[in-house]
């Protein structure tokens, strides 16, 4: 008996550290990471858990840490429901499909410093991960415009023609809402000469 009890707080304090970590994941997602196996004991595990958990109710459950979650994981930062989920749901889509990488981080700043001011380029990738000397870079793209993509494209280009990303040329991954807008970022990204891969949630059954 005592061993399951300490079996269940592990599981539970893994999954808070994946709400942490990820800010925000489905039921299927928190499934998939953790190894849940079927629906019903992916239920039931959330089920025990509601202490620590908001629930937002949009056709599948998505969760995210209230404050009792956020004190036991010492989680500084507070999500709301009211901003873009959709977001993180789509990046958990690809940190799961590239196996969950310990190296994975979101909210990476890249800058490379210029001769001047104005030559200084940053970009703020959605997540970047690193496996030996090769970079991965993750892009979201939900809601924002083909044009702002372009120049985002443009950076990521000058960053790799400086070398910031080390000698080896990174890997793009996006994921977008539609087969339009994949053919849109494929062609913009072979167009400055960088290797990406697009995918979209029908990729993932989304």
């Amino acid at each position: 008996m005592h061993h399951s009890k300490l079996q269940r707080k592990k599981r539970e304090e893994a999954i808070l550290l994946s709400l942490k970590k990820l800010d925000f994941l489905t039921r299927g997602q928190i499934q998939s990471i953790h190894k849940l196996k079927s629906d019903r004991n992916a239920q039931r595990v959330l089920k025990q858990m509601e202490e620590y958990l908001n629930v937002i109710r949009s056709g599948e459950n998505i969760y995210y840490l209230n404050a009792a979650g956020r004190s036991l994981v010492n989680c500084d930062k507070v999500r709301k429901s009211t901003g873009n989920v959709q977001h993180y749901i789509m990046r958990n889509y690809l940190y799961i499909a590239y196996s969950c990488p310990q190296s994975w981080d979101n909210e990476i700043r890249i800058t490379s410093e210029g001769k001047s001011k104005k030559d200084t380029v940053t970009c703020v990738a959605d997540a970047v991960f690193k496996r030996g000397d090769f970079y991965t870079v993750i892009e979201v793209d939900n809601t924002q415009t083909m044009k702002k993509n372009q120049v985002k494209i443009q950076k990521y280009r000058t960053l790799k023609d400086r070398f910031t990303f080390g000698p080896v040329a990174p890997k793009f991954i996006w994921i977008t809402t539609t087969e339009n807008r994949r053919k849109e970022l494929i062609k913009l990204n072979e167009d400055k000469g960088l290797v990406a891969e697009v995918f979209t949630l029908t990729d993932f059954n989304a």
